[in-house]
């Protein structure tokens, strides 16, 4: 019996002694965070997927893992087809699902700290016709056979200077005493880990990849807030930057602070905020309204500083990149390196600019095969040597306390294909389509995502992710209310309207497994246009390109772009030339003025 199998069986005799004939596992933490600390890899250590989405739902008979198009085939690769059902979203649901395999009048576990109340009451309806009810656990039950569980990070808090964040907190939390008086509301919970980092202006250490740390944050409508923190993680630099109007508490009295607001009126976010948070408000005898985070939106809309911050961030990193690149077609050409060893050349150039704090997420460096996952997750069993006649895909970012980068570039080992050269170029083209889109204020992100699949489209093709995500100031790496995506992607966060000085990522690809990826990815900023001729009373929007690296020129097949995709690309280029060029010399330098010079 394999380990995993084996604790599958472990957690089923846990379920039977506590009377439960099913339990349902998210990936995800008490914050609902996309990224979350060792000790909440709960999914993982019972199924072995790796990914950074997905859920699992065990009974007595049999079990399903579920996850989007992004992880068909890893979740394939790292989790048994003898013990779990392998089912694709948003096709179905866990509510869906459960409603089809839950047993007539069968007790159905969740963690109320693991899950909204939105899907709460999403699956308790999908059940209402079979029987089967939804029970709250006290205590994790995969908590009590996970032996040697990690303990939550120690990491100490740092204090994110006013010249990164552009906007000190107490004004920050004025603004956000003054949406909850326009609400009639007495206070606000911040459960988002990011969200309480930007409010604040403090960072942490607690998440790999994301400078979070693990706290709950209640705002107050006077600007008062009170947060729940491990005290130990509190420096006097911390101490003192919080000031007199951030009362700090132990973190584990969050719970217990919240049956605290007996007559008053509350906001907690429906799908940020875990059901336990509602359930002990109501319990306390508040009134809760199920608003959206008022921080979201703000920390969606970067200030100037902040945007300035990410510009010299993408510059830096820019330079980082292209050395890489350089290093990908000089010294990986002859089968000698491998995915582990690209990532780890790539992790040095960035670590020699002096200011890289951590990378922005696990690099995916993906070459032959690997690259048709869009997710894929390079280990020491899966490390794969990059050969001649294969793509080789390296997407990645760091984190810098000025900014957070993200960005997707695809090298031939040795000569392309006319079929990858092809693929590559349709990308391309998508990729353009969004760079050079001009759309009304208000449009959502749903209403341009096809601008990127026109191509693929036409040759009968597509890619299974979204086009673009929001992006953080050195914060978390994908970022919402905003997103490039299908209107019915998973979350609903396409339909959001698109606003001015929102960052966001422009990615399409192509996957052919077993056989390569393609994905070309830039970072974005929604800016303000003006079209003359244009109706005066009408706000038009645009983006302006952030990212600054070589395209690979030796896949681009110049006969499938139009003379204005010619004209954006080798403008592109000569940015690209006059940004990062004056900061190489030698060699580097000379290839990069080669693979910038004009196409076409």
């Amino acid at each position: 019996m394999s380990i995993h199998s084996a604790r599958l069986s472990a957690l089923r005799d846990e379920l039977q002694r506590r009377g439960l004939d099913g339990f349902v596992v998210p990936l995800t933490d008490e914050h609902m965070s996309e990224y979350v600390g060792g000790y909440a890899q709960r999914l993982a250590w019972l199924t072995g997927f790796e990914g950074s989405a997905g859920s699992a739902v065990v009974l007595a008979g049999e079990a399903a893992i579920f996850t989007d198009g992004r992880y068909t085939i890893q979740v394939r690769e790292q989790v048994s087809g003898d013990d779990w059902a392998y089912v694709g979203v948003p096709a179905t649901s866990v509510a869906a699902w459960l409603a089809d395999h839950a047993p007539a009048g069968g007790r159905i576990g969740y963690d109320p700290w693991l899950h909204t109340r939105v899907w709460v009451t999403e699956v308790e309806a999908a059940l209402a016709g079979t029987g089967a009810v939804l029970v709250p656990v006290e205590t994790n039950p995969i908590d009590a056979i996970w032996t040697d569980q990690p303990a939550p990070s120690p990491a100490r808090l740092a204090v994110q200077d006013e010249r990164h964040a552009g906007v000190g907190s107490a004004a920050k939390r004025a603004e956000i005493g003054d949406w909850l008086a326009a609400r009639d509301a007495d206070a606000v919970v911040l459960a988002a880990l990011d969200s309480i980092a930007w409010t604040l202006n403090i960072r942490g250490g607690d998440v790999d990849h994301t400078p979070v740390a693990l706290a709950y944050a209640i705002v107050h409508a006077d600007g008062a807030t009170d947060l729940f923190v491990a005290p130990e993680k509190l420096t006097e630099a911390v101490r003192q930057h919080l000031g007199n109007s951030v009362r700090l508490h132990p973190r584990d009295g969050f719970a217990a602070a919240l049956g605290g607001f007996a007559g008053r009126t509350v906001v907690a976010d429906p799908n940020g905020a875990v059901a336990a948070i509602f359930d002990a408000l109501e319990a306390g005898g508040a009134r809760v309204l199920p608003l959206r985070d008022p921080v979201i939106l703000a920390k969606a809309i970067k200030n100037p500083v902040e945007v300035a911050g990410h510009r010299a961030a993408s510059a830096r990193d820019g330079v980082a990149l292209t050395r890489f690149l350089h290093w990908v077609a000089t010294a990986a050409q002859d089968g000698s390196q491998t995915e582990l060893s690209a990532a780890a050349r790539l992790l040095a150039f960035r670590q020699e600019t002096g200011l890289l704090l951590d990378t922005s997420f696990s690099t995916i460096s993906a070459t032959g095969a690997h690259g048709a996952i869009p997710h894929y997750h390079v280990t020491a069993e899966s490390d794969a040597r990059i050969e001649p006649g294969q793509l080789f895909l390296i997407d990645s970012g760091g984190q810098y306390a000025d900014g957070t980068t993200d960005v997707t570039r695809v090298m031939p080992i040795g000569a392309p294909t006319a079929e990858m050269r092809d693929r590559f170029t349709r990308v391309l083209k998508g990729h353009i389509a969004i760079a050079t889109a001009i759309f009304p204020d208000g449009t959502m992100g749903g209403q341009i995502d096809a601008f990127a699949r026109r191509p693929l489209w036409e040759a009968g093709l597509d890619f299974a992710h979204g086009t673009g995500h929001g992006i953080g100031a050195y914060l978390a790496v994908h970022e919402g209310p905003q997103r490039i995506a299908a209107p019915n992607y998973p979350g609903g966060q396409a339909l959001e309207p698109l606003r001015e000085g929102m960052l966001l990522s422009n990615e399409p690809g192509y996957y052919k497994a077993g056989e390569y990826g393609i994905r070309i990815e830039n970072l974005v900023r929604i800016e303000r246009r003006a079209i003359a001729g244009g109706d005066p009373d009408r706000i038009m929007l645009g983006f302006e390109t952030l990212t600054f690296a070589p395209i690979e020129r030796d896949l681009i097949d110049p006969a499938l772009l139009t003379p204005a995709e010619l004209s954006w690309l080798n403008a592109y280029h000569a940015k690209v030339t006059e940004i990062i060029g004056p900061q190489l010399d030698g060699e580097v330098k000379a290839w990069l003025l080669g693979k910038c010079s004009p196409v076409g």
